[in-house]
């Protein structure tokens, strides 16, 4: 193995002109002079240039104090970035990256100019997340030493570079900027020519779809956020992300994309230009979709829309004991959590059989969480002796809140449901834990629509936080009470939403998957870099295939046909190559094939 490159010599690109010195380019600027580059910082303003300057400084001071680098280190770095407000400045550089405004009308003619300044083995790269690099490089005098270099903001945190051909560039200066991408630390993905590449490609559909979502009052923006972090493990929500973007500047993300895909996952929310255009762009105005403590601020504050916190709940019933049916994972799950919560639980199933291996299966995760010093054996016990088998639903005759967790068929549920009606005593609420399919079926196959309601748990029920407490237009405001209470009992997080298909969570993901499996349908970029791209570029704890895969490409392909079936709209219709899988019993990890292959247990 090579020994690590020197910051005194590094062996590709080393000087770099950066032209643009907001907040991306000045940390550009950063990581290039860390990794030993000489770094000619570009711009028009002298007080950008002085605050790119300024915000050096200050960061490399940090990392002293934090012992990240020495004295001398940080006077090396200093030394290696000086600034210019002319682009001649740039006569001297291996690589120049261009990280000015979204614009083609700026960046075409930085490109002119830059043809007239640099040597013709310059390779010229831009930093744009939206525009054409085709259209640039078409432009440019030597078209095959343009291409796209994307990276993410904050750049020196942030490990993902996305490497962008178009079908003029060079592969001489692909490989260049790849090497170097490496030699700064970081992971380069190589994509082609499209607006958004592939983080931003798939992550602002996702956004878009938020902000629709928010904007027809489906959710409120705090239930829309927590559903997101709560239910798929991300960093922030949707809402608080595109306040962390710019409104403004994802409405000129999804506007570029629109234009080139006219799909209309892509057609920026009409609150997006409202809010764009009110000023309301998000944390550096102070308000977006939130509100801020000043510009700038990270720091929400209580505004008209904030919901009260610690609201008391009126009219709830009284729930001691709980029903849950079904026999598999996700029902004995909820039993577990029902019992830990300290209510009387009945675990029933279609035989005596099911029903005692489903309590067995709570046994032996409540002995690991004992193993794991997670609870005593004493309260394991205790949990355990709360919960009663039983081979007949007849047992849920005197319970309080009767919960289904059976097959994801809506005739087994309807089925279910009219027995509810008839073992189950009056004033007993009945809820399903259905995450596709509507409530409202279920509620009709009783004589009491107004008791039923769905609590949509997450697998693994115990660990999962998030609860979507899903009303339809019959259930009762009492209804609805009892179970935001039920779920504050048991230490679970409910999100409020209506009767439509997907809810929150399913409605917003599911799309994106989607979308990533186009991508590689399309050969776009490989099943890896899309992974890769999303863990590093949009802070998913798992890619979109990884996540297929976990799911089960037989359920995905299962929400994506109720989706499609209940918005009609051809983007949302399930990716041929997802039916071939599922076709083929290629369904993920559970038949040891899906996107990937895994070995036999």
């Amino acid at each position: 193995m090579d020994a690590p490159l020197s910051p005194a010599s590094p062996a590709t690109l080393p000087t770099v002109a950066v032209v643009g010195l907001g907040t991306m380019g000045t940390g550009i600027a950063e990581v290039l002079a860390r990794a030993g580059r000489e770094v000619i910082g570009i711009d028009v303003s002298e007080a950008a240039a002085a605050q790119a300057v300024a915000a050096l400084e200050a960061s490399t001071a940090r990392a002293v104090r934090r012992e990240r680098l020495t004295e001398d280190e940080r006077q090396g770095i200093l030394a290696r970035f000086r600034t210019f407000t002319d682009l001649q400045a740039a006569a001297d550089a291996d690589l120049v990256i261009e990280v000015a405004p979204e614009s083609y009308d700026i960046k075409q003619q930085i490109f002119r100019d830059l043809d007239a300044v640099v040597r013709p083995e310059t390779i010229l790269a831009t930093g744009t997340n939206a525009l054409s690099v085709t259209r640039l490089a078409a432009d440019s005098a030597r078209p095959e030493r343009v291409l796209g270099l994307h990276f993410f903001n904050p750049a020196p945190a942030m490990k993902l570079v996305e490497v962008v051909s178009s079908v003029l560039t060079a592969p001489t200066a692909v490989a260049a900027v790849t090497d170097l991408a490496i030699e700064l630390g970081k992971e380069p993905v190589a994509v082609g020519d499209r607006p958004g590449f592939v983080a931003d490609g798939l992550l602002f559909g996702y956004l878009n779809q938020a902000a629709a979502m928010y904007e027809a009052k489906y959710a409120s923006r705090e239930d829309i956020d927590a559903a997101m972090k709560l239910g798929c493990g991300l960093p922030m929500g949707p809402l608080a992300l595109l306040d962390l973007i710019g409104v403004d500047t994802a409405r000129r993300v999804l506007d570029a994309m629109y234009a080139e895909s006219h799909d209309r996952l892509h057609a920026p929310a009409p609150v997006l230009k409202q809010l764009s255009e009110a000023g309301l762009t998000g944390r550096k105005s102070g308000r977006g979709f939130y509100t801020y403590a000043e510009p700038g601020s990270s720091e929400v504050v209580r505004d008209a829309l904030t919901p009260l916190a610690g609201e008391v709940v009126d009219g709830a019933r009284t729930i001691r004991s709980v029903g849950v049916a079904g026999s598999g994972t996700m029902a004995s799950g909820i039993a577990e959590v029902f019992a830990k919560a300290g209510y009387d639980v009945v675990l029933a199933a279609r035989s005596d059989e099911k029903a005692e291996k489903a309590k067995s299966r709570i046994g032996k995760s409540l002995s690991r969480s004992v193993d794991k010093g997670r609870m005593t054996a004493e309260a394991a016990a205790q949990t355990l002796d709360r919960i009663t088998p039983a081979g007949t639903y007849d047992a849920f005759s005197d319970v309080d809140l009767a919960l289904e967790a059976v097959a994801e068929d809506l005739e087994i549920k309807r089925e279910l449901f009219s027995t509810f009606d008839k073992v189950c005593k009056p004033g007993a609420v009945l809820a399903t834990t259905t995450s596709s399919l509507p409530v409202v079926a279920c509620a009709r196959a009783t004589s009491r629509p107004q008791d039923v309601i769905g609590m949509h748990f997450f697998n693994p029920a115990p660990a999962m936080k998030l609860v979507e407490v899903v009303r339809t237009v019959l259930t009762g405001d009492d209804v609805h009470a009892t179970v935001r209470e039920v779920c504050a009992k048991i230490r679970k997080h409910p999100v409020d939403c209506g009767d439509r298909a997907g809810f929150i969570v399913n409605a917003l993901l599911f799309p994106y998957l989607n979308n990533a499996i186009k991508m590689v349908q399309e050969h776009y970029a490989t099943l890896d870099d899309i992974d890769a791209a999303m863990r590093l570029g949009g802070g998913y704890p798992m890619g979109p295939f990884e996540l297929l895969d976990v799911v089960g490409l037989d359920v995905s392909l299962a929400i994506e046909k109720v989706l499609h079936r209940e918005f009609r709209d051809p983007g949302l219709a399930p990716a041929p190559l997802l039916e071939h899988l599922v076709a083929a019993g290629c369904l993920g990890r559970k038949t040891g094939r899906g996107f990937r292959e895994y070995a036999r247990r």
